[in-house]
């Protein structure tokens, strides 16, 4: 899924200061791993990690060179499937950070390595919630570590929709031709899919052909009702400050910019709708052909710290997957805002799994409702 490139202002500074007093007054934000020097530890200091764009916080990294005496390299990448095409071509990396389905389909390929356990000494900070989503896609939990988990949902302007209406339409308030030149779906075939199938109350992982195609027709509906504006990064500064000349009221975000949007503009509120939706996660795995696995190892450990994980959510605005970190910001910063805690327990909701013959279904009817 692609997420939003964009940190809060002045955001740094803060980090800075919540890590010095949880360390003890220490600046480093690294008290919680013992420090050594990677050269000498492990015959290499060169990290190279792939990871979301914008998805890491501020002093993360710098701290992680300061403990260990190591240098690393940060490239970007905007979708799980441009991340699995520069894999194919050779390119390696220590840590990659994929969604759920794509560490699945990497763990099918025989991609990733198992990690070790005797240097992740801070599993025992995750929240049990996530864990249990990661059984989903790492059945075993020998491949993968959560990074930040979040869901899919709707934003509303709550001055100009109706709460208890969008609570009981869900995602068929998209067919609510009073919204015409309203509404912003988010610009991806999986997401929108994922919709139709759950607003008709099917799974978002069939293969069912008769499902699919009416979903394909529920969606090119939503088109002809409400005539949605296809949107990605750009929903968030639209949301926050709405154009008085064209102002969209309900969006298709996930949680972690619902939780930023709220935060900026109080006239804001954020919907799971019953009809359930998808519950992702984000998960730090190595590569089978990694160079340096020892170090990428230490920098998974060290991104569970508090002070990293706390960094991290408070930068980037999605859940962490650090327990203690989720309940100290969900009644700090972003306290009263119900997006940055994503529903859990939900039958309804299910997380996506790796269907390559779907994928290709979808993409080409996709291609058919952007169209229309």
């Amino acid at each position: 899924m692609n997420y939003r490139t964009f940190k809060k202002a002045g955001i740094a500074a803060l980090v800075s200061v919540l890590a010095a007093c949880s360390s003890g007054g220490s600046s480093s934000g690294a008290s919680e791993i013992e420090a050594v020097d990677a050269k000498e530890a492990y015959g290499c200091n060169v990290l190279n990690i792939y990871n979301w764009g914008e998805y890491v916080g501020e002093e993360v990294i710098p701290n992680f060179e300061e403990a260990f005496n190591a240098k690393v390299n940060y490239d970007m990448f905007d979708s799980n499937e441009n991340m699995y095409t520069r894999l194919m071509g050779g390119s390696a990396y220590d840590v990659l950070v994929p969604s759920d389905y794509m560490i699945e389909r990497l763990l099918k390929e025989n991609m990733l390595q198992k990690l070790d356990k005797d240097l992740l000494t801070n599993l025992d900070a995750l929240d049990p919630d996530v864990v249990e989503m990661q059984k989903v896609y790492d059945p075993t939990l020998e491949y993968s570590v959560p990074y930040f988990h979040g869901s899919v949902g709707l934003i509303y302007n709550t001055q100009n929709v109706d709460p208890a209406e969008i609570e009981e339409k869900g995602w068929d308030i998209l067919l609510d031709e009073k919204y015409k030149n309203k509404v912003i779906m988010y610009d991806s075939q999986r997401d929108a899919f994922m919709i139709a199938f759950k607003a008709l109350g099917y799974s978002m992982n069939t293969s069912d052909d008769k499902e699919i195609q009416e979903a394909y027709e529920w969606l090119r509906k939503v088109n002809e009702t409400v005539n949605p504006a296809y949107m990605t990064d750009e929903v968030i500064d639209t949301m926050i400050n709405p154009n008085a000349n064209n102002p969209k009221d309900i969006a298709v975000v996930y949680s972690g910019d619902a939780a930023y949007i709220m935060s900026e503009n109080e006239d804001m509120d954020y919907i799971e709708p019953k009809q359930g939706t998808n519950i992702w996660s984000d998960g730090m795995v190595i590569p089978a052909n990694a160079n340096c696995a020892p170090l990428a190892n230490e920098f998974i450990n060290y991104v569970l710290t508090y002070d990293a994980s706390y960094d991290n959510s408070i930068t980037v605005g999605y859940t962490s997957s650090n327990k203690k970190v989720t309940e100290d910001i969900s009644t700090g910063d972003y306290e009263g805002i119900g997006a940055y805690l994503p529903r859990t327990g939900y039958d309804k909701d299910e997380v996506f799994r790796f269907n390559e013959v779907l994928v290709q279904k979808l993409s080409d009817l996709w291609n058919k409702v952007k169209i229309n």
